[in-house]
């Protein structure tokens, strides 16, 4: 059992700061979008149409201005769940001839998974994006002004309360702003994948959560429809 010491030195190793409104906020201030793609079948493809993707990949690639990374995710596919259900299945099954041929290919099943494992890949575009952010000359001023111990003001509660409202807003607004100029390099990543004829789909806040608990818990979770948001 994991003491209250070690959980915080867990949190610690995670730079994830909070997730809202589809980004991930890092304890530095950086911003990422997570797009995930669906594969295509490259080696079934004609000589024709795979020079056709590889040169609308190549072009995608040099169109881009900003750092990208790519992550391909495998993991192990866990199929007990779906095992059991042919057990349901071939209880309600009234034919007999059907109910053995479900034990047949459960039995092929478990000794097929024995031998060989079942594979998931997840390909993901992670997009970041770090505000700049440069103290005004107003702030560098009161900063300086309030230093100097003869000419310190003593800021009342009231003064106190507007000056910290103000900065929430300041900073609520610094983060929509940059939270869109965010969304804008992922809407050109989404669009130079389609023109290359894959599917790009942006992960929301749920399915962030979820995507990003299975990348630490790799051992206790079960692989889940979550995030597998491509049809």
């Amino acid at each position: 059992m994991a003491t209250q010491t070690e959980a915080g030195n867990v949190q610690d190793l995670v730079e994830i700061k909070d997730i809202r409104d589809g980004t991930v906020i890092l304890k530095n201030g950086g911003l990422r979008q997570i797009v995930m793609v669906g594969g295509i079948n490259f080696s079934l493809k004609s000589e024709e149409e795979q020079n056709i993707i590889t040169q609308g990949y190549q072009e995608f690639l040099n169109s881009v201005s900003f750092p990208l990374q790519i992550i391909v995710h495998s993991r192990k596919v866990n199929i007990e769940r779906y095992v059991n259900r042919l057990d349901e299945l071939r209880a309600k099954e009234p034919s007999a001839l059907l109910q053995d041929q479900i034990s047949e290919y459960q039995e092929f099943v478990r000794g097929f998974i024995k031998d060989n494992a079942i594979m998931a890949k997840t390909f993901l575009v992670v997009v970041p994006f770090t505000p700049i952010s440069l103290p005004s000359v107003a702030s560098s001023s009161s900063s300086l002004i309030d230093s100097l111990p003869f000419l310190s003001r003593k800021k009342t509660p009231e003064k106190s309360a507007e000056a910290a409202a103000e900065r929430t807003r300041a900073q609520q607004t610094s983060f929509e702003e940059s939270v869109a100029q965010l969304k804008q390099r992922v809407n050109q990543v989404a669009q130079g994948l389609t023109a290359v004829g894959l599917e790009a789909v942006v992960l929301n806040n749920e399915q962030l959560v979820e995507l990003y608990y299975n990348f630490y818990n790799p051992e206790t979770v079960e692989r889940q429809e979550t995030p597998r948001v491509l049809k």
